[in-house]
């Protein structure tokens, strides 16, 4: 269960997942945003100034990274083929997505990667230790065992730290609230449980609704808790059996 809204991404959180492996700012980086979940990153990072690249596998999918990024670069290109010259780019972003990214995928990021450049990964993941979400997972559960299980996909870091075309993985989280109104929350309720029958809804709603009041400091909305949970890997050319040579002229695509 998500807000109806997306939020901007932090601003510490996109600052370190931007830096330099020595925590320091890139002048004018080369920035690849790989795949349309990190299109929330775009606007932020048009503003830092960023020589920027749009990718994903669709056109309807650039089209997104573009709404928030207008100036940049667009491609459509799967992760685990990129058509770029090797060591075109300081930063990749994957955000939301990187348990989707096909076999292959992290040796295609690793040779566009420029030497001391790395893989930043993002993940918005809802905090269930707040007590009123506590006891809206309990209302929920009570129709639905598997409802709001949380799974997102950050067991894929596992597969990041095994990989040999990275090296040290850091790790940072950030807390991200998202308001939501009692409608909002509601109609969220309701989305989950399209058949469920009209009597057992009715009273699942009021009992939400009930919730809501009972939390809520009115006039302020309730505040989805969210962790931004970051991971930075500095890649490693080392694995790689032919040389990759640098791009002597800014980026270059190969089309």
């Amino acid at each position: 269960m998500t807000a109806s809204t997306q939020p901007a991404f932090p601003q510490a959180a996109l600052e370190w997942l931007a830096a330099a492996s020595d925590g320091h700012p890139l002048p004018t980086p080369r920035v690849l945003l790989l795949g349309r979940s990190a299109a929330p990153l775009g606007a932020a990072l048009t503003r830092t100034g960023a020589d920027l690249v749009a990718c994903d596998t669709s056109r309807a999918g650039v089209r997104a990274l573009l709404n928030r990024a207008p100036r940049a670069l667009p491609t459509v290109a799967a992760a685990d083929h990129l058509p770029f010259a090797a060591m075109a780019f300081d930063v990749v972003h994957v955000h939301q997505s990187l348990h989707d990214l096909a076999e292959g995928a992290l040796a295609s990021i690793a040779r566009v990667l420029a030497p001391h450049g790395h893989l930043a990964v993002s993940y918005t993941v809802r905090d269930d230790s707040v007590p009123w979400v506590r006891r809206l997972t309990a209302l929920l559960r009570d129709v639905d065992p598997q409802a709001m299980a949380g799974a997102y996909g950050t067991e894929s870091i596992d597969r990041l730290e095994g990989s040999t075309f990275f090296g040290e993985v850091e790790q940072r989280s950030h807390r991200l609230w998202v308001p939501i109104s009692r409608v909002d929350l509601l109609g969220m309720v309701a989305r989950r449980f399209p058949d469920l029958e009209q009597d057992r809804l009715s009273r699942l709603m009021a009992d939400v609704g009930e919730l809501y009041e009972s939390s809520a400091r009115v006039p302020e909305p309730l505040l989805l808790p969210y962790r931004v949970a970051c991971w930075r890997a500095r890649v490693d050319h080392s694995e790689f059996t032919s040389q990759l040579d640098a791009p002597t002229e800014g980026l270059r695509i190969r089309l």
